[in-house]
């Protein structure tokens, strides 16, 4: 582990001024798990990046990937050319090695504080201020933006590597450049959400006009044992962005299969019943007819042709989705 994590985990993060690597960049601890790196040119960067890992505490692969990031820029083996912040989401639940302390983060943010709220809520709201001054504090120069929040499913998928495109604001439209972009990355399969969410990547979507993308690389796995996800492709590329090298691919490659959300499967009440368990691998087919779910007499029913279940999960608590229900895009109209 890099100084960095290993001092976040220790609960040892010195929170101090900026100062300068002996590359020239320069770097500060903004706060418990956050990290920023600015190249000595700003004037001439050519994007601003937010990299995020973490936000659940049993997904180490990612947390492992950035951490490693972090190490090659300070020992000068990566230039920093673009703003860059790090963000290790959920310290708390990482020092347990668990999905949460109290709440699942993902679905905390975008919402108004309160004042009973508990670890995770305080941290969601944290981390949204960090991400809106980091692009705030560049936003005259214009230039673009981008957050990438990095997470491994907490079961196995029929496809490995799959992003989470959060629905654009009205007005706009998904955009077929990002999602070129993430294949050079590594990841083929892209899904485009339908509804407004509570996810990282949707805040900065929507309140910092950010090109996000929740990203699922793998299934989650103690530290120290993820050697069988290849993440060379995305770590390939958060280099490139980090030194202010900024791909534009011309058309989306034939390889990349796009989804959309058809609808959610949502959990009313504790008499919930799911055809499936919470086992079930992400892209797992459903027949057409299939009664997927009954929650007090009410029936869903998958109606829809070559329809998918993503994020089966029929153990969450009542008023919070179960799952969602996907279907090949045709298009990547909203």
């Amino acid at each position: 582990m890099s100084r960095f994590l290993q001092e976040t985990l220790s609960g040892n993060t010195a929170i101090a001024l900026p100062y300068c690597l002996p590359t020239g960049a320069g770097v500060q601890v903004m706060d418990e798990g956050v990290i920023r790196f600015e190249p000595q040119d700003i004037d001439n960067t050519a994007l601003d990046l937010v990299i995020s890992c973490g936000i659940h505490g049993n997904e180490t692969a990612p947390v492992e990937l950035v951490d490693q990031l972090i190490e090659q820029i300070m020992l000068g083996a990566i230039k920093v050319r673009a703003r860059v912040l790090f963000i290790f989401g959920n310290v708390a639940a990482l020092r347990l090695g668990r999905r949460f302390v109290e709440e699942d983060m993902n679905r905390l943010f975008s919402r108004t504080p309160e004042v009973e709220d508990g670890i995770e809520k305080r941290r969601a709201a944290m981390l949204e201020m960090h991400v809106m001054r980091f692009f705030q504090a560049n936003a005259q120069a214009k230039k673009p933006r981008f957050h990438y929040d990095l997470h491994t499913a907490i079961h196995g998928s029929l496809i490995e590597k799959f992003a989470i495109y959060p629905l654009p604001k009205p007005g706009n439209t998904f955009s077929t450049v990002e999602i070129a972009r993430l294949s050079l990355a590594g990841v083929d399969t892209v899904l485009l959400q339908s509804t407004v969410s509570s996810t990282f990547s949707f805040f900065s979507s929507r309140h910092c006009n950010a090109a996000a993308f929740t990203i699922e690389l793998g299934s989650a796995r103690p530290f120290g044992e993820n050697q069988q996800i290849d993440l060379s492709k995305m770590a390939a590329y958060l280099q490139q962005l980090i030194q202010g090298e900024l791909p534009t691919p011309d058309l989306v490659p034939e390889q990349v299969q796009v989804f959309r959300v058809s609808r959610e499967v949502m959990k009313k009440t504790n008499d919930f019943k799911f055809a499936i368990d919470g086992k079930t691998d992400n892209f797992t087919p459903l027949a057409q007819g299939l009664v997927l779910a009954e929650d007090q007499g009410e029936q869903f029913i998958i109606e829809e042709a070559d329809a998918r279940i993503i994020f089966p999960n029929p153990d969450v608590p009542p008023g919070l989705r179960a799952g969602l229900v996907i279907v090949p895009a045709k298009d990547f109209d909203i």
